[in-house]
């Protein structure tokens, strides 16, 4: 199967191609820094730390497939790991309280609740 064409890098004054993400590899790093600096609560980079990153590492491994799309009865890879209830409303990260979505499902599901908005 052909590959997607590379784009060029939406950082300014950056030259370089980028796979499939908008920016490089190097500005990738730097506007998640940014973003996770200035832009996200620090209360919530307290909570996705080091730890979060095993416990989502392994509960994908033991889910690979998107749990919505499989509900809807598509195949899809998971990406990302949905809390059912949020950490911010008291959830944890039992094993109970997790789902493997597909990026587009978890942003879906994430702008149906309001969460990532504070509503």
């Amino acid at each position: 199967m052909p590959y997607k064409p590379k784009r060029p890098c939406a950082y300014s004054g950056c030259g370089l191609l980028a796979d499939s993400d908008q920016y490089c590899a190097e500005h990738k790093k730097v506007v998640a820094k940014r973003y996770n600096q200035y832009q996200r609560n620090p209360e919530s980079n307290k909570r996705y730390g080091r730890s979060w990153k095993r416990i989502r590492d392994r509960y994908i491994k033991t889910h690979p497939l998107c749990q919505e799309c499989d509900r809807n009865g598509k195949i899809k890879a998971a990406e990302e790991v949905h809390h059912l209830l949020p950490l911010s409303k008291g959830g944890g990260n039992e094993t109970s309280n997790l789902m493997a979505l597909c990026k587009s499902c978890h942003s879906k599901i994430t702008a149906e609740s309001g969460d990532r908005w504070g509503r």
